[in-house]
């Protein structure tokens, strides 16, 4: 049986029609739902744990370092050894640890050798005797074509101050020779 083409569209809207008419049945039953749950009384919460008061601790300072205070802000030495020069002003060395500076070569001869010096911030210096570098007040010696040698000084736990020697190699994969 052939259906025609007049008969197809009356079938195709009759389908729509009905499924459409399907569809409106409504959302009575969601809101009636969502009502009842709204109404409902919410269930009773658990109690709260007791908070206990902690215990008192007293403490007593007396004979006792302040354990919050700020250090000393008087940096000379008790023991009349060495001490650090408050009245220096900083150099732009001093603003690195020695393990973050290497030696990358040296420039002049005799008492005119500087060492060439690489920072973090990828900028080299040249330093000679009597420049301060590092963070503990060290100040150059000597340099030589292989190596810096410097004095720091170090707090010694008792309100003075130690000298502590150091050295900067130079670091031979920075320095352009080939071995």
């Amino acid at each position: 049986m052939m259906i025609s083409l007049r008969n197809t569209r009356w079938l195709l809207l009759a389908s729509a029609v009905l499924m459409a008419t399907a569809c409106t049945k409504g959302d009575s039953d969601l809101r009636e739902w969502i009502n009842v749950v709204k109404n409902k009384p919410a269930p009773p919460l658990d109690p709260l744990p007791l908070v206990q008061d902690p215990p008192v601790v007293v403490y007593s300072p007396e004979g006792l370092r302040d354990p919050f205070g700020k250090p000393p802000l008087n940096r000379m030495s008790n023991t009349g050894g060495p001490s650090p020069d408050l009245n220096r002003r900083r150099q732009p060395l001093e603003a690195y640890t020695l393990d973050t500076l290497s030696m990358v070569g040296s420039i002049g001869t005799g008492p005119g050798l500087s060492a060439l010096v690489l920072a973090p911030d990828k900028v080299t210096y040249r330093v000679r005797p009597g420049i301060y570098l590092g963070q503990s007040d060290g100040r150059v010696v000597a340099v030589s074509a292989n190596r810096i040698e410097l004095v720091e000084l170090v707090p010694d736990g008792n309100g003075g101050w130690l000298e502590r020697q150091a050295v900067i190699a130079l670091n031979e994969s920075n320095s352009g020779e080939k071995k």
